[in-house]
């Protein structure tokens, strides 16, 4: 069976789906891999490091998909905008793709891959259980965000992280507040940490107090009581508005006393919620800065932009990055590569792929199969839009 490695054609996405070190195990499990050329260029793997392990080199994208019944990819069409969507007319009937796909945000695209009859897995769908850690794709570019979120921040802001105690006198340490304490806040909190700054997180989740403490971080407590805070793959779940808008009028004193604040608010295929109101902006003290890693899905600040730095009136800096895994390529790649690299040898079986629906992580990253939607939340998207 041959599995294609294809070079992403999203604007600024420096990553790979797979890198070199992971070919060995795929070459166990009867795998030959095919790589377009300089597929992993970008984030330092040339093509003579995927041979030595190896892989042959495509002498086309075409031949890529011509070739490969298993193509992995970091942006499948759903996630890759307009230029991934130029794949389609190169999918053929019966063959399997895994990648980032965006089905629930994009449920139309996922359709038109389903109705080439395209078997599609997902990896923002990979449940959150232990035996499939090592797939949790989300977690691990979640990861980088987080860390890169608060080099940002220390970048931008005008004044050190770091208590100092200099002959010019002791410079304060930097207050930072964390909305939201998943992967990419918890690590948010650790680099923010580790730069010295006096950190606050808030999570509408009260069970990750203690992790948030053990990252010497204060738990910032709201007196709020949120309905169902985790869905069933153990991600956030949407509340309703009177819920947000209490936690708005409860979160301003804390988000005025901060000269940072990073905001990591995401719901699956949803419209990130908004959390710091323009009123809230008005109220910190000029020079303050708020790193939104909601951006992609239109903010969790009132006033953020997606990929632009916006000034406020009173001189507060909202950064809008959209994937920041992107701009760690190496490393995002290295991640990425194995955590696709276990999902395909957990679908694999003696060279061929095996389809067990009664298998939890198979059947919650199943899209598309036989020319039709398979996936209950994503018919339910395509059906509400």
């Amino acid at each position: 069976m041959i599995v294609g490695i294809t070079k992403e054609t999203f604007p600024g996405e420096r990553r790979v789906s797979l890198v070199p070190a992971v070919l060995p195990s795929l070459t166990k499990a009867s795998l030959d891999v095919l790589v377009e050329s300089s597929a992993g260029q970008s984030a330092g793997f040339p093509d003579e490091a995927y041979v030595e392990k190896g892989a042959r080199i495509a002498a086309s994208r075409a031949q890529v998909f011509a070739e490969a019944e298993i193509v992995l990819q970091v942006r499948t069409p759903g996630a890759g905008g307009e230029s991934g969507q130029e794949d389609l007319s190169l999918l053929k009937q019966d063959q399997t793709l895994i990648g980032f796909s965006e089905p629930l945000a994009e449920p139309a695209v996922a359709l038109r891959v389903a109705e080439r009859h395209v078997t599609v897995f997902s990896m923002e769908l990979i449940p959150r259980i232990t035996r499939a850690q090592n797939m949790d794709a989300l977690s691990s570019m979640a990861t980088i965000a987080g860390y890169k979120a608060a080099l940002l921040a220390a970048n931008t802001l005008p004044r050190l992280f770091p208590m100092m105690m200099t002959a010019a006198g002791t410079i304060t340490p930097a207050r930072v507040f964390v909305v939201g304490a998943g992967v990419a806040g918890l690590q948010a909190i650790a680099s923010c940490r580790r730069l010295g700054a006096r950190v606050e997180a808030y999570d509408v989740r009260p069970a990750v107090k203690e992790q948030v403490e053990s990252l010497g971080a204060k738990f910032v407590e709201l007196p709020l009581k949120p309905g169902s805070a985790e869905d069933a793959g153990g991600y956030a779940k949407a509340q309703d508005e009177h819920f947000y808008e209490r936690q708005r009028q409860m979160m301003t004193r804390v988000v005025t006393n901060n000269d940072v604040v990073i905001t990591t608010a995401l719901i699956p295929g949803k419209t990130a919620p908004v959390l710091i109101t323009a009123e809230m902006v008005s109220g910190m003290a000029p020079g303050s800065v708020i790193v939104d890693l909601a951006a992609e899905r239109g903010g969790n600040c009132d006033l953020t932009k997606s990929n632009q730095t916006i000034v406020s009136k009173n001189g507060i800096t909202i950064l809008g990055p959209t994937n920041l895994p992107s701009s760690v390529p190496l490393h995002a790649s290295q991640m990425y590569a194995k955590n696709i690299s276990a999902l395909l040898l957990h679908l694999v079986k003696d060279g061929s792929l095996v389809i067990d629906l009664d298998d939890e992580i198979t059947s919650a990253t199943l899209i598309s199969r036989g020319g039709q939607i398979v996936h209950p939340r994503v018919k339910e998207s395509l059906d509400t839009n």
